[in-house]
């Protein structure tokens, strides 16, 4: 796929370094975040906050020396929530428990999904603007938002998921249009019924990427692969974002036995962890991978968002993966 990234004007280093989307936010912006939604800020209070953090990131990233970059999340909440309160048709419903002591709103689908506006276009343009690296657009995908809210208006999953890839695309087409040459589409919800994959999954991809002049990414974390797994790579798009380390590199034993065929931004960083992989640690990472995939298929990041770290955790673990990227890097061109 590298030859698709040179058509799009990005001459990206092998092993190129990435994050997968959120960061840590700063306390003063969780307070004021909390007020928000109280209803004791208002968004334009929340604005000059959101900015100085996304700045704080950006360069960050440029210290750290990662190769493509993102927004850092800072104006969003939940993956889910956030684009329900920004589409027609959904309504916010109570927190429900994700995992461990994590709790999100689950969104309420009261009629039907329409897409009126660009989304994530101007904190998109906003992070582009303080760098010359790529900044990745990052969305939720339509089958994890289907899947990750209460439907009370449509028949089914697949009426669902397929209205939302339709409206979704919309967004596509818009950060396209600003000149996002790199989307990845967030699909955490993906093994969740691994039948659904071939019954309408794959079309609400091919909904949301045909035809578009960008390189896609599709993050799928913590999933039952082995439910899915050669038969995900028949989705349109470019790259696979999959957490590696926390399950042990595990899914390389399904790669031995059915080659990956994609390009893949392999996890070599633990984000449920608060332990800072050595650069040792994260080079054998990289090298098992290294022994099944070849270089150019080959991207480095975390395993899935840091936000859930603290601000040194997630810089520290940046800095492990960059490392050890660019001591592998110097190995292959020897």
């Amino acid at each position: 796929m590298r030859q698709k990234l040179l058509e799009l004007g990005l001459d990206l280093p092998i092993l190129p370094t990435t994050a997968v989307g959120s960061f840590p936010k700063p306390e003063k912006l969780k307070k004021a975040r909390r007020e928000y939604l109280d209803g004791k800020l208002t968004e334009e209070d929340l604005r000059p906050l959101e900015e100085k953090a996304t700045k704080d990131w950006i360069e960050i990233q440029k210290d750290v020396g990662l190769d493509v970059f993102v927004d850092g999340e800072m104006y969003r909440g939940d993956m889910t929530a956030y684009f329900a309160r920004n589409l027609e048709g959904f309504e916010m419903g109570g927190l429900v428990r994700s995992y461990g002591n994590r709790y999100y709103r689950k969104p309420i689908i009261k009629d039907e999904v329409k897409w009126i506006d660009p989304i994530t276009t101007e904190y998109w343009n906003f992070a582009q603007g303080l760098t010359e690296r790529p900044v990745k657009g990052v969305i939720t995908g339509p089958y994890t938002m289907m899947d990750w809210s209460f439907n009370e208006h449509y028949d089914g999953r697949e009426e669902i998921c397929l209205a939302l890839a339709r409206n979704l695309r919309k967004e596509i087409e818009a950060l396209i249009g600003e000149g996002t040459k790199i989307i990845q589409i967030d699909e955490p919800a993906l093994s969740a019924r691994p039948e659904e994959l071939s019954e309408f999954v794959l079309d609400a991809m091919e909904i949301m990427t045909e035809n578009l002049d960008t390189y896609f990414i599709t993050h799928i974390c913590y999933g039952a692969f082995k439910y899915i797994y050669p038969e995900m790579l028949e989705l349109s798009v470019d790259n696979f974002d999959l957490e590696m380390s926390n399950s042990d590199l595990n899914l390389i034993k399904l790669f031995e036995k059915e080659p990956f065929t994609k390009d893949i931004s392999f996890g070599v960083i633990d984000v449920h962890n608060h332990v800072v992989e050595s650069e040792k640690i994260s080079k054998s990472r990289v090298d098992r991978a290294l022994e099944i995939l070849k270089p150019e298929q080959l991207w480095i990041d975390p395993d899935c968002g840091l936000k859930t770290r603290k601000k040194e955790e997630a810089v520290e673990k940046l800095e492990s993966l960059v490392s050890a990227a660019k001591a592998a890097r110097g190995e292959i061109n020897k």
